[in-house]
């Protein structure tokens, strides 16, 4: 970058190299997973999605939100490649998760995925100290699961953290810092709020707020390590009450990936999320 050229890279790179030091030491310290709530949990829906790459449909999704018994919500979401990318890469996947609905905390996640070749079977299971993992993949060569162990306080899975998200007041220019454990690793999320603005997608026109997402992985010695496959992300959710998510473009190893919002439905009540 041509700001850091010349002596004013040996004035500003130091004190770079030792904000970039201190954020990878203290981390933990910067993370705002206890934030209270500003926003009530989510709504019982239905929401289809359609996947691609690089401008291409290459997958569809079906995910349901629903309240369960003892105070729980859950979801269902059932992942699909479809068409031409069907036929070079056959991969199904169905996800249930459940969450505490007055803490948006996560409980158990149970997900399946079948490709061509092998199928992979991961459980998590969410206490207050951390998570346990196991992890069956078959054909394989053990037959037992893999077993692993993440300590840390206020952690999220995938569902629970875009819960969490929404949940805030996502004033322009905020940022959360959470810790996502989505299945077998530990990630550290960044999300910076950029604005408001107007998004078109299948589903309608909307008010929506632009975030843009970072992550790092967290190492056994819970060092923050780049995350190689993935560069950065961009997501939109609703500017109304229900704050559904519309789209999200991801800048990955072999180009950019995104999801958008095909249809979204509300069960037995009126839909607050009303595109033009």
């Amino acid at each position: 970058m041509k700001l850091f050229r010349h002596s004013r890279a040996l004035l500003f790179s130091p004190l770079i190299l030792f904000a970039c030091t201190a954020l990878a030491a203290n981390w933990e310290s910067t993370l705002t997973s206890s934030s209270p709530r500003t926003f009530p949990a989510p709504r019982p829906l239905q929401a289809k999605y359609r996947f691609g790459w690089s401008g291409f449909t290459g997958g569809s999704g079906e995910v349901r939100v629903s309240k369960a018994s003892g105070g729980r919500l859950q979801v269902d979401a059932k992942l699909q490649t479809i068409g031409l990318a069907r036929a070079l890469w056959k991969y199904d996947a169905n996800h249930t998760s459940t969450a505490d609905a007055g803490t948006l905390r996560p409980l158990e996640v149970r997900m399946i995925e079948n490709d061509r070749s092998k199928k992979i079977v991961t459980n998590c299971s969410y206490d207050s100290t951390g998570v346990t993992s196991k992890e069956l993949e078959t054909p394989g060569k053990d037959p037992a699961p893999t077993v692993r162990r993440f300590d840390a306080p206020n952690l999220f899975d995938l569902q629970t953290g875009l819960f969490y998200l929404r949940s805030q007041p996502l004033e322009e220019r905020s940022v959360q810092r959470i810790v996502v454990y989505p299945g077998n690793t530990a990630y550290l999320a960044t999300i910076t709020v950029l604005g408001r603005e107007r998004l078109t997608v299948p589903a309608g026109t909307y008010n929506a707020i632009k975030l843009d997402l970072q992550l790092n992985k967290i190492g056994k010695d819970r060092e923050l390590k780049p995350y190689k496959k993935f560069r950065r992300a961009t997501a939109w959710f609703a500017d109304d009450a229900d704050r559904v998510l519309l789209r999200i473009e991801a800048q990955v190893f072999v180009g950019t990936v995104f999801g958008e919002l095909q249809s979204v439905e509300f069960d037995n009540a009126k839909p607050r999320l009303r595109p033009d």
